[in-house]
């Protein structure tokens, strides 16, 4: 799992920020590492230029599993590290509940599993 991490022109990621992302991003999503391609991390701090309010900093993940398309979510704290732990979180229930839905529709399928070798007709002697 590839995790890419961008920011606004007003956070900066040093190299240990950029550890502690990959991280919490790793540990929430470990489970499913085998089912993601790449995670994008977009850091930024929506009143940076006011200074005012609350909740101000906002994480948006971007995970790309395998043959579906992305799965985007948001969340916005009043700190970084906040921000990121609630993205994560959501993320990680996200994406569990479209693998579940995935292996429920699977396991509710009537058509024919092409998969599966047709057996051959048997000859009358």
């Amino acid at each position: 799992m590839q995790i890419q991490i961008n920011t606004g022109h007003n956070i900066e990621v040093h190299e240990a920020l950029a550890a502690e992302i990959s991280g919490v991003v790793e540990s929430a999503l470990g489970l499913f590492s085998d089912r993601i391609t790449r995670v994008e991390v977009h850091l930024s701090d929506e009143n940076s230029d006011k200074k005012i309010g609350h909740d101000t900093m906002r994480c948006m993940l971007e995970a790309r599993l395998k043959g579906r398309q992305p799965i985007v979510v948001t969340h916005h704290a009043a700190t970084l590290d906040q921000a990121i732990d609630g993205a994560a979180d959501k993320l990680t229930r996200l994406i569990e509940h479209t693998l579940g839905r995935l292996r429920d529709q699977a396991s509710h399928r009537t058509d024919p599993n092409l998969s599966l070798p047709t057996p051959e007709p048997e000859e009358n002697s």
